[in-house]
């Protein structure tokens, strides 16, 4: 879609500037093609447009199954947090920060972190109990003045600290499709997402998320090398 945009765009303004004897409605409608492929592509790539979605097969690549199954329902983990994360997110949570005495938020509003946070709880992981366990066994490693833990594990920081010391570390490397799975966990420099089961048209999978009120959709082809700061597996 983009060469498509990219190549109407460029006979637009041939046409308009460098071809001889235009009427002046012909440079109107030149001029509102062009503006409107703009806004196309705009849309596009803000994800208010949505990108066509391929699978792992369309790639011959082998979905990653987990030989954990943490709570043992008889589904493993991978799969498992992807239908948890889904779950959830069928619930339409509106993006609002807040704090809850109860920990995880009770009545649909939510942020990013809250994403991975009932994505995993689902399979059997409970980051509130992980993380302030992880943060008595290695305060040194986390930046934090005052622990609470009932917010600490909905910070994006400090899921990568517990991360980095509990899950499989992997490649940030976006070449490397086939070791990008879904149920995968993305950290970013101030953002956290898991990762879907659905690629674009290069292979690099789509992103489950929740990053503003303003967003659309909470599954988007968002993954940038630029921002990326960590790629984890939980099993």
């Amino acid at each position: 879609m983009t060469y498509l945009i990219v190549f109407l765009g460029l006979i637009s303004i041939y046409l308009l500037f460098f071809k001889k004897k235009k009427s002046s409605n012909l440079k109107v409608f030149l001029l509102f093609l062009i503006i409107l492929i703009l806004i196309i592509y705009i849309l596009y790539y803000l994800n208010i447009i949505p990108h066509k979605k391929y699978t792992d097969s369309d790639f011959n690549i082998k979905t990653y199954i987990s030989n954990i199954d943490k709570d043992n329902d008889g589904i493993d983990d991978a799969t498992d947090i992807i239908s948890s994360v889904k779950a959830y997110l069928k619930t339409k949570p509106q993006y609002q920060s807040k704090y809850y005495a109860t920990g995880y938020p009770n009545d649909n509003y939510g942020v990013c972190t809250d994403v991975v946070a009932f994505g995993l709880l689902g399979a059997g992981y409970d980051l509130r109990e992980l993380i302030n366990n992880d943060i008595k066994a290695n305060r040194n490693k986390y930046n934090i003045e005052v622990v609470d833990k009932n917010i600490d594990f909905r910070r994006v920081e400090n899921i990568k600290v517990y991360l980095e010391n509990n899950a499989i570390t992997l490649t940030t490397d976006l070449k490397d499709i086939s070791s990008w799975q879904r149920g995968d966990i993305v950290v970013f420099k101030k953002h956290i997402g898991i990762i879907s089961e659905h690629r674009n048209k290069n292979g690099i999978p789509f992103v489950y998320h929740h990053a503003s009120k303003s967003q659309k959709h909470y599954e988007e082809d968002i993954l940038k090398s630029s921002n990326i700061v960590g790629h984890y597996r939980i099993s």
